[in-house]
C-alpha cells in the first residue's frame, strides 16, 4: 500500500492535494481529478485497479460491484513517473467536507454511502457493503447497497455540509436522519426504526423512520445530504415559462422597470 501525503484546501467546496513520491500512486473516482504535475501517468482500468483484482475474473468482479453501487466501471490510476516528487488534487463534487481516513487505524474497512468516495492510496479496494436487514435496504435512506473500502491505507471521502465525527461505546444506540450518515465502521449495527408515532410521522417533517447505530465503533454524519439539496433546489426553481423573483418584493413589476419584460 502507497503511503501519501496531503493537504486539504477549501471550506465549503474542498479539495485534495496528493503529493506523490516517484513510483508511488493513486486512484481517483472518474471525474473528479482537478489538476496534476507534468511527470505523473494517467490511465483508466476496469475495475478498482487494486491488487486484489489481478487477472480477468478479478477484474470483472471488481467492475460489477462498482456497478452496483451506482458508479463507473472504471477507476483512474495516477502514477508518478517522474524522478522527484509530483502532486495531484481532486475536487468535491458538491459543497461539503473531505474526510481523510486511515484505514490501518479502524480496522481495515470502512462502510460509507455510495457516492462517497473520491480518491484513495493505490491498492485499496473498492467494493460493497450489503443490507442484511429488509427494513434498513428499503428505508435506510441508501437502499440495499453501501459501498466498502478496505485495505490499509489513506482514502478520502467526501460528504454534504458539516461533518460530526461520533466514537460509540458497545451498545450506544445513536438515532440519525437516515439521509445524514455518511460513513460507519462495519463493527456498527446499522438499522432502522419507525419514529415513534403517526402524528409525528405525518406532521413532524422528519420522515417515517430513523437509523439507528449501535456501537462500537465510529460514525461520520453529514449535515447536507445531497438528496436534501437536491429537493431544495427543485423545490426553489421556477416553473417552465416563468423567472423567479426571489428576494424581491416588486416581482413581475421589478422586470418591467429593469425592462426585462419586451
Amino acid at each position: 500500500m502507497d503511503a501519501i501525503d496531503y493537504d486539504i484546501f477549501g471550506d465549503d467546496m474542498q479539495y485534495v492535494e496528493l503529493e506523490l513520491d516517484p513510483g508511488e500512486a493513486a486512484i481517483g473516482e472518474a471525474g473528479t481529478m482537478m489538476y496534476m504535475q507534468d511527470g505523473i501517468a494517467m490511465d483508466t482500468v476496469f475495475g478498482d485497479g487494486s491488487d486484489a483484482q489481478s487477472g480477468l475474473l478479478g477484474r470483472l468482479v471488481g467492475a460489477g460491484k462498482r456497478l452496483l453501487t451506482g458508479e463507473s466501471l472504471f477507476t483512474t490510476v495516477y502514477v508518478n513517473q517522474a524522478a522527484s516528487k509530483r502532486r495531484l488534487a481532486f475536487a468535491a463534487p458538491y459543497p461539503g467536507k473531505i474526510i481523510p481516513v486511515d484505514l490501518a487505524q479502524i480496522g481495515g474497512s470502512l462502510v460509507c454511502q455510495k457516492d462517497a468516495f473520491l480518491c484513495a492510496a493505490k491498492g485499496v479496494s473498492l467494493g460493497l457493503a450489503l443490507q442484511r436487514r429488509l427494513g434498513a435496504g428499503f428505508f435506510g435512506g441508501e437502499g440495499f447497497i453501501l459501498q466498502k473500502l478496505e485495505g490499509d491505507g489513506l482514502v478520502f471521502i467526501h460528504a454534504g455540509g458539516t461533518i460530526a465525527e461520533k466514537t460509540l461505546a458497545a451498545g450506544e444506540v445513536l438515532q440519525v436522519d437516515t439521509g445524514c450518515v455518511a460513513a460507519f465502521q462495519p463493527t456498527v449495527d446499522f438499522d432502522i426504526q419507525f419514529v415513534g408515532n403517526l402524528r409525528s410521522a405525518l406532521f413532524g417533517g422528519e420522515g417515517l423512520f430513523f437509523a439507528r447505530l449501535t456501537g462500537p465503533g465510529r460514525v461520520w454524519l453529514q449535515s447536507l445530504p445531497l438528496s436534501r439539496l437536491a429537493d431544495r433546489l427543485i423545490a426553489a426553481a421556477p416553473a417552465t415559462g416563468r423567472q423567479a423573483e426571489e428576494g424581491s418584493v416588486l416581482g413581475g413589476v421589478g422586470r418591467v422597470l429593469r425592462g426585462d419584460n419586451r
